[in-house]
């Protein structure tokens, strides 16, 4: 398969943090960039979820804050149900 070069453009400061990421993780950035590639690729779009940092009232926040409502709800104990576990 014939290779081709590639030049991407990104601020110098997240070229150094990815790269130490990378090299933490075993690769460099050429791997890490072709495994984005390849996931993209193989899951039909960006392989994972893009959305806006500060829409805190959006759907998908909103629906993520209940769950964790009522995950939280499912788990908290009265005080009388902690003492009745701890005899």
């Amino acid at each position: 398969m014939a290779q081709v070069n590639i030049n991407i453009r990104m601020d110098e400061t997240v070229k150094k943090q990815a790269e130490n990421l990378f090299s933490e993780l075993g690769l460099n950035m050429t791997t890490a960039f072709n495994m984005f590639v390849r996931q993209a690729l193989n899951k039909g779009g960006i392989p994972f979820e893009v959305v806006r940092k500060d829409d805190f009232y959006s759907p998908y926040n909103q629906e993520k804050l209940r769950e964790s409502i009522e995950s939280t709800n499912n788990t908290i104990k009265s005080f009388d149900e902690l003492e009745k576990m701890a005899q």
